[in-house]
């Protein structure tokens, strides 16, 4: 009995063993797992990481291919190229002053465009962009910026910090409808560009800009303009009387310079009366709207050179007599006579309004 109690004990110890040795062997072969399977992700990640660093070695050096060096300015000119996002490693390139990207398919302007302090033109028409990000604001050197022809639906306040900024187009946008308040804070913006987008009316922040020269706003839906439009140009003599003499200085610190105004393919149907106080307006398109008639005051805007109001549904129907461009004016002499045929179909309009008002008021006289 002894003994078989203990070939029992024996073979239980022995069960016990092999069941701690089938234990042990079974936890070395999971760490081993592990370990390799560690190895395996570190060795993935070195794969990516150093396949990432090849890819921006890659595009870096394709990058630096397309700069270019043009009277004293680095510029970086990419056209017709598949680039719908630009890769970090553009960065190292923040020398450039110069971004003329059109045609690339490019979808955001980076955050990290904020790096390039010495950027002087951003030029990005022809894109897919659709957003102008915070960052723009701390380019205070950029002089221009094109973004024609994209998808951009709303300008950020931070724009107004590009203090330098003389130029600025965003035509062909489409939805564009409104700019920040403070966008009037761009004391040198000399050129800007509206055209084709949706404003239903003039921004007042751009009223507020003193040192405008050159304003489309064709190809939206205007449907008026303001009373005090003639506040976009300085009033041409001083005034003084105090009161309004402060006001006449408000109206100098406002678009003081404006000589061409581009408003074709609107929705106008009337121009207002103090559209003739624009005595600094050199140029006026007013082509295809819906107006009726022509202020009589403009016949005293004797600086405009050029006006158009083809197409227009204008209550009168006055015809120029037909004149003979002569054989030996150069293109320059018969655009001045182009230009020249322009107002004389305005001020003949203008007679022809006051004549017939006459004889309407004569007639009156008469039938009393």
């Amino acid at each position: 009995m002894f003994l078989f109690q203990q070939e029992v004990v024996m073979t239980v110890a022995a069960c016990g063993s092999v069941r701690s040795i089938k234990a042990l062997w079974e936890t070395r072969i999971k760490r081993r797992e592990e370990e390799q399977s560690r190895r395996s992700l570190r060795g993935g990640a070195m794969v990516r990481l150093s396949l990432g660093v090849w890819e921006d070695r890659a595009a870096l050096a394709r990058l630096k291919d397309k700069l270019q060096m043009e009277d004293g300015c680095l510029i970086l000119r990419i056209e017709h190229e598949e680039w719908k996002s630009l890769p970090s490693c553009l960065i190292q390139l923040r020398e450039v002053q110069e971004w003329q990207i059109h045609r690339a398919g490019l979808q955001k302007i980076p955050p990290f465009i904020s790096s390039f302090q010495s950027l002087l033109v951003l030029d990005l028409s022809r894109n897919g962009i659709s957003e102008i990000p915070k960052q723009i604001g701390k380019l205070t050197r950029l002089r221009e910026l094109m973004l024609n022809y994209n998808r951009i639906q709303f300008v950020p306040v931070e724009l107004s910090y590009c203090e330098s900024l003389e130029k600025l187009e965003l035509a062909m946008n489409r939805v564009l409808s409104c700019l920040p308040d403070q966008f009037r804070n761009l004391n040198r913006l000399q050129h800007l560009d509206l055209s084709m987008n949706d404003f239903t009316c003039l921004p007042d922040s751009v009223v507020g800009l003193p040192a405008l020269e050159w304003l489309d706003m064709g190809g939206n839906r205007l449907q008026h303009l303001p009373e005090d439009i003639h506040r976009l140009v300085l009033l041409s003599e001083p005034c003084t009387h105090p009161q309004l003499a402060s006001q006449q200085h408000r109206c100098v610190l406002r678009m003081g310079k404006l000589h061409t105004f581009w408003l074709q393919r609107n929705e106008l149907q009337k121009l207002p009366e103090n559209i003739s106080r624009m005595s600094g307006l050199d140029t006026l398109v007013l082509s295809s709207n819906r107006l009726k008639d022509i202020p009589p005051l403009m016949e005293d805007m004797s600086q405009l050179r050029f006006v158009n109001f083809r197409d227009n549904p204008l209550t009168l129907d006055v015809t120029l007599p037909s004149r003979k461009m002569e054989a030996n004016m150069d293109e320059e002499d018969q655009e001045d006579d182009r230009e020249m045929y322009g107002r004389e179909f305005m001020k003949l309009y203008i007679r022809e309004a006051r004549t017939r008002a006459y004889t309407v008021l004569d007639m009156h006289r008469t039938s009393r």
